[in-house]
């Protein structure tokens, strides 16, 4: 099979949060109890049984009250630093794209949660494992798509061949966006979940300055550093 990406399109975004929903029945995990805390966003972060989330930002600028929503998820890079620094062999690495924790092999070490610089896998109290989006693997691999793009009613999420998905980000931001962003074409040796954004990634909360290998490289340092040293792992 051919290497495939979802790409999302911020700009068609109605933050209905269906994929949330079909991301939590597709994959079972149960649901969190939150409280409000002035955000529509719910729950407030990613987590091991949160595998997708809608978040909310709000900005005013000359043109008054800016809200941009962005699906937040695994981005299943190419250069993936889970799968580098995983001492156990837990993390795999898919043809199509999709990286996956098998949490039969999963020890817990967190040092996948300490190194991605999405923020995206995270500990699971109760069984001691990390847990982040699989990409619906089990899906795309018997030719259906991700839960949340099958669910996605404004055509925000599209998923298919990760060149041709490229393209047509391309066309639409020259057509619509002149300062916009198409955002893991090459971040992190290339994303399989790509952003179409109007603006600057850092309005949307994405790190920027992750294109090239250096960040992985400084990364797998760091991991050595902690193989010896008897203070643990060294923070940021």
């Amino acid at each position: 099979m051919a290497e495939m990406a979802i790409l999302i399109d911020v700009s068609r975004c109605t933050a209905c949060r269906a994929c949330q929903v079909a991301c939590k029945e597709w994959n079972q995990l149960p649901g969190e109890a939150t409280t409000f805390a002035g955000s529509y966003q719910n729950p407030p972060e990613l987590s091991a049984t949160t595998w997708t989330l809608v978040q909310f930002r709000e900005s005013a600028d000359g043109n008054g009250l800016q809200w941009r929503f962005r699906k937040a998820q695994c981005m299943h890079c190419t250069d993936a630093i889970c799968h580098a620094v995983c001492p156990n062999d837990a993390v795999t690495k898919y043809p199509e794209g999709n990286v996956v924790i098998n949490p039969e092999r999963c020890q817990g070490c967190l040092r996948c949660v300490e190194s991605c610089p999405f923020q995206v896998p995270q500990l699971n109290p109760a069984t001691k494992k990390t847990a982040k989006c699989r990409g619906c693997v089990d899906r795309v691999m018997n030719g259906l798509p991700p839960a949340c793009v099958k669910t996605c009613t404004s055509g925000a999420l599209r998923y298919g061949l990760r060149a041709r998905l490229l393209r047509e980000a391309r066309a639409r931001r020259d057509r619509h966006f002149p300062s916009g962003v198409v955002y893991g074409e090459r971040e992190m040796g290339g994303l399989h979940v790509l952003y179409l954004l109007p603006d600057r990634p850092a309005l949307y909360g994405l790190p920027e300055g992750l294109a090239g290998s250096a960040v992985l490289g400084a990364t797998l340092a760091r991991v050595t550093r902690f193989a010896l040293s008897p203070r643990g792992w060294p923070r940021k």
